[in-house]
């Protein structure tokens, strides 16, 4: 009987082990992750005074800007999506955003003496995403230019930059109404921008223009442009916009009409005066929000 064996494994010595190095550099955040608190108190501390006016301008009353509150926590949502879509985007740091900062920083220096707080709300817009490109590089800021350049409208427009567009939205929302309420069996005789009825007369001051709902209107088309994958809701909500803000607002003020001579004109003097200018939101966004969302559901792929 044969009998296998193994054959005894030759002893060698063992092979050295090489350790190899990875040469390139840790990301940004990784390798100081201080640094992006340091530069957010930074920011804080500058801008709190800006961001506190940018607040009371935003809450002041339903008539200006009150949409501006719910921009910046909008972007900062919109910003976290494409981040998270574009993980995979190199991390570093980019010398332009001084090309951002250095003016951002010379506008708030400014408006220092000036006292405007106007000025220094225009430079955060700038500022952000010059500290984006500071602390994330070109790939990634470029990632988020879109919703950055929506903080344009948490702005407060002057006055006097939107005199014209007010007369304008008045003179629109004057002659619409006059026909609405003529043709519902309200005699009206209008006088420029002013209603006058059997009891009295309403005036369509620059507060019941509807600008306030126009901006919001179009910023809120914007972010749905922005959102939605179909590029004929984009369209749509980017044409009809406007018209649906005016028409709200025109909507608004023949509520008033009626309201003015069911009980009084003392009704403009009460909470449900403001309560009409909520509606004319309560109508337009959501209107705008629907339009916005593609009908129907994708086709299934086919075998």
């Amino acid at each position: 009987m044969t009998t296998l064996s193994r054959s005894p494994r030759t002893s060698l010595p063992p092979a050295p082990v090489t350790a190899e190095v990875a040469l390139s550099p840790p990301a940004e955040g990784a390798r100081n992750p201080w640094l992006a608190w340091a530069v957010a108190l930074l920011f804080v501390a500058v801008y709190a005074p800006t961001v506190a006016w940018l607040w009371e301008r935003w809450t002041l009353s339903v008539w200006h800007n009150v949409h501006g509150a719910l921009i910046p926590p909008l972007v900062a949502y919109f910003c976290w999506l494409e981040l998270k879509e574009h993980r995979g985007l190199p991390r570093s740091s980019s010398p332009w955003g001084f090309a951002l900062l250095v003016p951002a920083l010379a506008l708030h220096v400014i408006d220092t003496g000036m006292h405007t707080q106007l000025l220094s709300a225009v430079s955060i817009v700038l500022a952000i995403p010059g500290l984006c490109l500071l602390l994330f590089g070109v790939p990634r800021t470029r990632a988020m230019a879109f919703p950055l350049a929506l903080l344009a409208f948490a702005l407060p427009i002057p006055l006097a930059l939107t005199a014209q567009l007010h007369l304008v939205l008045r003179h629109v929302a004057t002659f619409f109404t006059a026909r609405i309420v003529a043709l519902l069996g309200v005699p009206v005789y209008v006088d420029g921008t002013t209603l006058h009825m059997s009891n009295g007369a309403i005036e369509i001051a620059d507060a019941c223009s509807g600008f306030s709902t126009l901006y919001a209107a179009v910023a809120t088309a914007v972010l749905c442009a922005y959102a939605t994958p179909s590029w004929k809701r984009r369209v749509l909500v980017l044409v009809l916009a406007a018209p649906i803000a005016i028409a709200a607002n025109v909507l608004r003020v023949v509520l008033l009409v009626f309201m003015v001579r069911l009980q009084g004109f003392e009704v403009l003097h009460t909470w449900q005066h403001p309560a009409t200018g909520v509606l004319t939101f309560v109508l337009a966004l959501p209107l705008i929000f629907w339009l916005s969302i593609p009908t129907g559901s994708p086709r299934a792929p086919e075998a």
